[in-house]
């Protein structure tokens, strides 16, 4: 099986990435209807909290945190297509649960003030938990393929990095002081790092600073746990059933974020097991767009204006369709021999399964 249909079944997660506006949502919406068309049981997850992927998929009333089931009328047997949104403090709530020690610790860090700033605002928080949520439906018995629809491409390499991320923070030397008072008490803090509290107590407030050190105290014994989880994310990021699939439009803008995630994706060693253009000008005939401007005159009969205005749209259609296609080469170049997909533009938006399904008819097929 080749093409893009051959990446879904070689995968047990396929991870969609590109800038805003490309498409990526439905994409990722069109790849996962296709698995369940083609019997295996799919979870579709979206970390943009916008209500494209619920629309892309006809839900009038949206997606939740937790994966909900979407009926379809063909599928082969067994196939399933589910779908849900990410909810960063929901799933950051989920790990404390599963790492605690029981469940006075998981009260005191849940209602911590501090902890609840983290869990939804700090920088990496959503990123990381997309991870960790990608890992727990990995590891889900209902499904057997993950599709991730990720934020705009350089926020994508966050989600990338981030398990890798928090197990150097877990390891770092100001984390291991912060958990220092944990050790005996706050009265029995070493001297060397005394003054670093109070300049960050002066900094931040003391309320803040208080409730930062009571959440590392209830924090403490659960680092190893994390670090642990982190790097099994990081393995079945980097695993080989794992692939990452580039979404762009034919714009120069959309062209060049595309090519710089492609070489992000290779310089770590993933690489793009796909590429999906969406919207491309479809093509009016064999010839280029030079030979049909030329060619538009002869075309015409008796001298009707209305066919020679009609030749002329169709040459000029033709010649964007070319610069498009001129666009696209260093994309491909990057790609090859990974199949590059070409969706041409539609008259339609896409509001429901019918319409993935005509998209789906060009991606893969009839």
């Amino acid at each position: 099986m080749n093409g893009v249909e051959g990446v879904l079944t070689a995968s047990d997660v396929v991870v969609c990435c590109g800038s805003g506006g490309v498409g990526k949502t439905t994409t990722a919406a069109v790849l996962g209807l296709r698995a369940a068309r083609m019997g295996r049981r799919v979870v579709v997850v979206t970390i943009d909290p916008a209500r494209r992927l619920a629309d892309a998929l006809g839900l009038a009333d949206g997606l939740s945190s937790e994966p909900q089931r979407i009926e379809l009328a063909e599928t082969v047997d067994g196939g399933e297509l589910w779908a849900m949104m990410l909810d960063t403090a929901a799933t950051f709530d989920g790990l404390v649960r599963s790492h605690a020690d029981d469940a006075d610790q998981v009260e005191r860090i849940l209602a911590n003030g501090f902890y609840r700033n983290i869990a939804g605002a700090m920088s990496g928080t959503q990123e990381y938990m997309a991870a960790e949520t990608l890992h727990a439906l990995h590891g889900d018995d209902r499904f057997d393929l993950v599709v991730v629809d990720t934020p705009p491409s350089r926020n994508a390499l966050d989600f990338l990095d981030a398990p890798g991320v928090l197990s150097r923070f877990l390891d770092h030397r100001i984390f291991k002081l912060a958990m220092l008072p944990t050790k005996g008490g706050l009265k029995l803090l070493g001297s060397a790092a005394q003054p670093v509290f109070r300049a960050v107590g002066k900094v931040v407030g003391s309320d803040v600073l208080a409730d930062s050190l009571a959440f590392f105290q209830a924090f403490s014994g659960m680092e190893t746990g994390f670090r642990e989880r982190a790097d099994d994310v990081v393995e079945l990021l980097r695993a080989d059933r794992t692939n990452f699939v580039v979404v762009a439009s034919p714009r120069h803008d959309t062209i060049t974020e595309a090519v710089w995630f492609a070489e992000q994706l290779r310089a770590q060693g993933v690489g793009v097991a796909a590429a999906i253009i969406n919207r491309v000008q479809p093509s009016f005939g064999d010839d280029t767009g030079d030979d049909t401007v030329a060619g538009a005159p002869a075309n015409t009969v008796d001298g009707s204006p209305e066919l020679a205005a009609l030749w002329q749209n169709v040459a000029e259609l033709q010649v964007v369709r070319d610069a498009e296609l001129d666009a696209l080469r260093p994309l491909v170049a990057l790609t090859e021999p990974s199949p590059v997909a070409r969706i041409p533009l539609l008259d339609r938006d896409v509001h429901d399964i019918d319409s993935l399904d005509v998209i789906g008819t060009h991606l893969f097929g009839a």
